[in-house]
This record gives structure tokens, sequence and C-alpha cells, in this order.
């Protein structure tokens, strides 16, 4: 843990619960990058289905965005921690529980993670790709017609076409949007406590049951989140601005 948090530990709250809040805030921040990967490839994914004009796969993608839009992230997350082990095959469930790891010369590398945090992941990517791909396909709708002509007449593909010359132009105009769902993606983890996972919100209220300190442990955690959601806010920021040099020059 930091030395600076040692120092803000004494007299408030000890450095062993501020380690703990510590370690959920990094816990938070790799659960948010590991779920925005995830649902920005699947829900682009989504978004290129639904634009395709194919009717099969296009009622597919509605109904997959009718149930996880209109179904408590909650619920889902319950799901996937409790129903699915159900139906799983004997000896699955135990095999995921074990510790697995990939070591070289000795050396731990790579570490299988737990089940808790494999639950909360698929289920917050599943959840929140319904919502990114509504915002990628409103990017793509925003390319104008003339590009996708353009493209054809030099003799693109269909697939080169969404590659190369619409998908750029679409994340362009769907960054505003797609920041806000990335945040949201960062505060919707805190539910991954219901099933388990060592976030943020777990650790604060672990460190609230043991110290019995309820204002300083969650004054902490608050702070936490409020410190993630500014990153992002000023990458954000920062982003925009480097798209709109790039589309000037």
């Amino acid at each position: 843990m930091p030395s600076f948090l040692n120092s803000i530990g004494e007299g408030w709250l000890s450095p062993k619960y501020l380690g703990w809040l510590w370690d959920g805030w990094l816990m938070t921040l790799w659960a948010s990058l590991v779920v925005t990967l995830g649902a920005l490839a699947f829900g682009t994914l989504i978004a290129a289905v639904r634009e395709s004009g194919r009717t099969v796969w296009v009622a597919a993608t509605e109904v997959y965005l009718s149930v996880f839009r209109n179904t408590p992230l909650l619920v889902q997350l319950f799901f996937w921690y409790f129903g699915v082990p159900a139906v799983l095959p004997e000896g699955v469930l135990p095999w995921l529980n074990e510790v697995h790891a990939l070591t070289v010369a000795g050396f731990e590398i790579l570490r299988w993670p737990s089940f808790e945090f494999l639950a909360a992941i698929v289920g917050l990517i599943f959840y929140s790709s319904a919502y990114i791909s509504e915002d990628i396909r409103s990017g793509l709708r925003g390319v104008p017609a003339s590009q996708r002509a353009a493209a054809q007449a030099l003799g693109f593909g269909p697939v080169q076409v969404l590659r190369y010359v619409v998908l750029p132009q679409a994340m362009r105009i769907a960054t505003p949007a797609l920041v806000g769902q990335v945040m949201n993606i960062v505060k919707n983890t805190s539910l991954g406590m219901a099933v388990g996972l060592l976030e943020l919100s777990y650790r604060a209220r672990q460190a609230e049951a043991e110290s019995w300190k309820t204002f300083q442990v969650y004054g902490v955690a608050t702070v936490l989140y409020i410190v993630a959601i500014a990153l992002l806010e000023v990458m954000g920021h920062w982003l925009q601005r480097r798209q709109s040099r790039s589309l000037v020059r």
C-alpha cells in the first residue's frame, strides 16, 4: 500500500483498513477494464449484425437486447453465479473453484480467476454490451451514406467498408456516449459484491463491519470512486480533443 495512505490512516483509519479499500479499488479498476474491453468487442459485433439487415440475426439481437436491458443487473449476476452452476456438468464447478496457476521456473505468472470474478465479469459484459451496442449503432447511423458508396466504388467489400471506413468514423461519433458507458461500468462493478467480487464496495463493507467507522470507511470509498470517474472523464476529454485534431488534419 502506498506510504501516503499510511499517513492518512494514522488517527483516522488504520493502514489495515485503508489497505483493504486500496485493494478493492484496484480490483474495481481491473474488473472495469476487463468488462469494458469485452463489452466493446461484443457490443460492436451486435451493432454490426443489427446493421447487416439479415432478418434472422437482427431478430436474435433484438431478443438479446430486450432480455439484458429489461432485467435488473443484480438478477443477472445472480443468474450467472447461482443459476448457471446448477446446469453445469458435474465436476466443472469444483474445477472452477480450485486454484490454477501457470508457473515458469518456479514463479507464478498467471492465476486462474475465482468463480466469483468470472460470474461477475461475464454478467457485467453481457449487460453492458447491450447498451454499448446501441451507442455504436447510433454512431454507425451517423456516418453519411456517401461514405459507404464511395468505399464501394473503390472496390471495397462489405466487411472492408465496415472495418476501414464506417466503423472508425462511427466510433469517433460515439466516443462521448461510450465514455459515459465506461463510467457506468465502473459504478456497476459495485453490484459484484453480491456475488463475492472483492471490489471496493465489498471491501468497504468488510472494513466498516470490523472497524465500526462507517463515516470514515464510506468516505474514503466515495473519494476513490470519484477519483476513478474523474480519471475517466479526463481521458474522455483528451480522446475527444485528439480525435478533433486528427479530423482537422
